[in-house]
């Protein structure tokens, strides 16, 4: 058995490996797409929401008291009441006079100053209100608009200071580096792995399957004395290799990139986690390539081509995604350990649960464990349908 097993990987081994440009599409392209992508998301999005160092609004303001003349945070320029439906145009439509535009437009109420001195909250009558205009389709009025609702704000704690909040320079966000990289990585991670895994999976199971049958060289092999079940667990170890490989190579681009897509956050680095998280990784990684390849392949051994393999394997693909997109919905957590003895979702929960640091040895056990006796499973029907002419050499 372990000869012919090992025959057959060889064959598998050969035929990929040697053929550098798969080597490449597979295994490295992935980690090195998702790097770069990932990379000029994080600093689109940075950009996107964030202005320049150097950016210096336009904001104008009518009624301007002395208290925001004076502020060093945002300049603002002082605008006849006459002109203010001229001002909110140019904020409208984003264009203005060689200024450059309006980013903002503040309305002060006549004898601001006064009246907010005079004002009395037991009273019950209205409050003066001031009145800030601004484009949030625009970041640099977005921008604008948010420090000086700041300064707003500390003008109008300043008049009536009763307390303060978080006023002394120490660390009031208890939360650790480790704790905020576990919240980060155990919602997007697991799902992300699941995609990359089941893809790598997609990449090579039907070629080696369907493809076969297309081209007729399995017929080859089933005429062997060779035994199915030696011929089935051969295809499915060395398709899981090469699996994994790819699935490594999208999961190593997408832990270097995170950061990076997370704008540069200094907080999520995947230094916290420590050997035996990894180790733990591994072990479910590796029982869910099994299942996955084993659901593919008998998929592939139905499938007359590798292009109707392909399709049929869509819908499967399909639930693979529901079932990872579970990791960010705190609802559709496990209950109970016997919720780990559903394939695919009980790898999704044990990932989660690594990155999250909330992992139990038990249903990572369970997980590997119960995946393994799937896959053995698939090796049975695998084998059974390389023993149907019918199955094999339907065309």
């Amino acid at each position: 058995m372990k000869s012919n097993v090992i025959t057959i990987m060889k064959k598998e081994f050969a035929r990929f490996f040697k053929d550098k440009r798969m080597v490449f599409s597979t295994v490295l392209m992935p980690g090195l797409l998702i790097y770069v992508m990932y990379t000029f998301m994080g600093q689109g999005m940075s950009s996107l929401y964030t202005s320049g160092e150097d950016f210096v609004p336009q904001v104008y303001a009518v009624n301007l008291p002395e208290y925001y003349a004076n502020a060093e945070q945002l300049p603002v320029n002082f605008v006849p009441v006459e002109e203010e439906g001229k001002a909110r145009e140019m904020l409208t439509t984003g264009t203005g006079d060689e200024v450059g535009g309006c980013d903002l437009l503040v309305v002060f109420p006549e004898n601001f100053v006064e009246d907010t001195a005079a004002y009395e909250v037991s009273s019950g009558e209205k409050a003066p209100e001031v009145e800030v205009y601004y484009n949030s389709a625009d970041t640099d009025s977005s921008t604008a608009y948010t420090v000086m609702t700041e300064l707003l704000d500390g003008y109008e704690s300043s008049m009536a200071n009763k307390f303060d909040v978080n006023s002394q320079e120490k660390q009031y966000d208890l939360a650790s580096e480790k704790d905020t990289a576990g919240m980060v990585f155990s919602m997007m991670i697991p799902m992300l792995m699941m995609i990359f895994l089941f893809s790598g999976c997609m990449a090579v199971a039907p070629e080696s399957i369907a493809g076969e049958k297309e081209r007729g060289t399995i017929a080859t092999l089933l005429v062997t004395p060779m035994k199915r079940s030696h011929l089935a667990l051969g295809k499915i170890v060395s398709l899981s290799v090469i699996a994994i490989l790819s699935g490594l190579s999208s999961f190593i681009g997408t832990m270097l990139s995170l950061p990076n897509m997370m704008g540069g956050a200094e907080d999520v680095s995947a230094s916290v986690y420590q050997i035996s998280d990894y180790l733990l990784l591994l072990a479910v990684i590796l029982s869910t390539v099994l299942v996955i390849v084993s659901i593919i392949s008998i998929i592939s051994a139905f499938a007359k081509n590798v292009k109707e393999a392909t399709t049929w394997v869509t819908p499967v693909m399909i639930v693979c995604m529901l079932l990872a997109v579970t990791s960010m919905i705190d609802s559709m957590k496990p209950s109970n350990l016997a919720m780990y003895l559903i394939p695919l979702y009980n790898s999704v929960q044990s990932m989660s649960g690594i990155f999250s640091f909330t992992v139990n040895i038990p249903e990572i056990a369970l997980t590997a464990g119960i995946n393994v006796v799937y896959a053995l499973v698939c090796v049975g029907i695998l084998t059974k349908m390389f023993g149907s002419e019918k199955v094999m050499f339907s065309r």
